[in-house]
């Protein structure tokens, strides 16, 4: 990071850890035994390992193929991805961030060495799909949420955006830790030098974009992936995204379209945004396409947010515990309406949101999600390959994501995971 534009770090407070050396005279294979692939996407690879020098644990390693021009490979350097995650992760240090062990260098890759996490959210979810719809229980539901939360409000604390917070890059280790993972995209936001728009057009998986984002806001702030946190809460309870819209693409002069489908998924749950209820509005770029939609609620009557909690909820009584609408209830309610509030001035910070009676009402809050699960809940580990596992190999990444067979969801919501 540049000194310009560090943010006030203060090690007491904030737990932040020790630099990470960066390692140019090591080989990744002489220091750890690669296990097997796990997946990849157009960052490159990510291979789990165990430590051949008496490292504790087990390591997810995270290999950066090199920027490449034209037909004519070329090496150009490292990506803005790779640099931000490196810079970022080397000074983050939370129980609910995914921590950086060490960073090498060698044959102009780059590999990013994590702890490694058995489980993340997408796969989690997508259980409880198998082989009929089955709920999370209210008390893993509520600890994994209190532990987004907490990690967020760590890296908003350290003025990081994540810009990324979808459930694939939610992970969850084997002992109920939940660890925010994937930080390609994450910047700090304490000094802008331009519009944070001029920089990176699109942020955040469309289902999981905040309306001022799809409205064409220029400035954001950390209510972008608060926004996020509220639709990851959504899918937790329901098994499925709760704004599943489609991504018109760019066109070939690089202008971002109005993203109609996703806005219209939004809209038909939430109802039409007010100037009334959010002032700033009318200064959207995209506010004159707002007229083009249809709501199915009248404006001043509210929207359909509380009855599709309630149906959601009271959809698991006939196969979950008695405790269900205790636990999530009204506080659940109130929670994610916070969350998903159209107004970003408004919308819940993470402060907030763990001061929330969701978290002192009911169940007790555990730091362990699977905790009280017992035999009752055996979650599948992350599937790791032996076909493509040779970690020093130069060929170009594929698309795919081990482990998770799921018709249902576009390709590419499944080729990206965090480590």
């Amino acid at each position: 990071m540049f000194p310009s534009r560090r943010p006030p770090f203060h090690p007491a407070d904030r737990g932040i850890g020790p630099n990470i050396g960066y390692q140019s005279k090591v080989r990744v294979i002489d220091r750890y035994k690669v296990i097997g692939f796990i997946s990849s996407g157009t960052y490159g690879r990510v291979y789990k390992a165990v430590g051949r020098h008496g490292q504790t644990g087990e390591f997810a390693i995270k290999k950066f193929k090199p920027d490449k021009e034209g037909e004519q490979i070329q090496y150009t350097g490292i990506s803005q991805s790779a640099v931000r995650e490196m810079a970022l992760c080397s000074e983050l240090s939370h129980m609910n961030v995914i921590k950086l062990i060490e960073i090498i260098l060698e044959d102009k890759c780059i590999f990013m060495v994590f702890e490694y996490a058995e489980h993340d959210l997408l796969q989690i979810i997508h259980h409880h799909t198998q082989p009929t719809r089955h709920p999370i229980p209210p008390s893993t539901v509520k600890s994994i949420m209190f532990q987004l939360l907490n990690g967020c409000q760590y890296l908003h604390a350290n003025w990081v955006l994540h810009r990324d917070l979808k459930p694939a890059n939610i992970m969850v280790t084997s002992s109920g830790e939940v660890k925010i993972g994937d930080l390609g995209l994450a910047r700090l936001f304490n000094k802008p030098l331009h519009s944070l728009y001029s920089g990176d057009k699109v942020v955040v998986t469309i289902w999981y974009r905040a309306p001022e984002l799809l409205l064409g806001s220029r400035h954001y702030t950390p209510a972008i992936d608060m926004w996020a946190v509220g639709c990851i809460f959504a899918e937790l309870l329901s098994l499925r995204p709760i704004f599943k819209g489609e991504e018109a693409k760019m066109d070939s002069k690089k202008t971002v379209p109005f993203q109609r489908n996703q806005m219209q998924k939004i809209v038909e749950i939430i109802g039409l945004p007010t100037k009334e209820k959010w002032p700033h509005l009318v200064n959207m770029p995209e506010y004159p396409q707002l007229s083009t939609l249809s709501s199915s609620t009248h404006p001043k009557s509210g929207s359909n947010l509380e009855k599709w909690y309630y149906s959601t909820i009271n959809s698991h009584s006939a196969t979950s515990a008695p405790s269900s609408n205790v636990s999530l209830g009204a506080e659940g309610y109130r929670l994610l309406s916070g969350l998903l509030e159209y107004d970003p001035e408004k919308r819940l910070t993470a402060q907030q949101a763990l001061q929330h009676p969701f978290f002192s009402t009911g169940d007790k809050v555990s730091s362990n999600c699977f905790e009280g699960l017992g035999g009752k809940m055996e979650y599948p580990h992350r599937r790791v390959s032996q076909d493509d596992n040779d970690i020093r190999t130069s060929s170009l990444p594929g698309t795919k994501r081990s482990g998770l067979p799921d018709d249902s969801r576009p390709v590419k919501r499944l080729k990206e995971s965090g480590v």
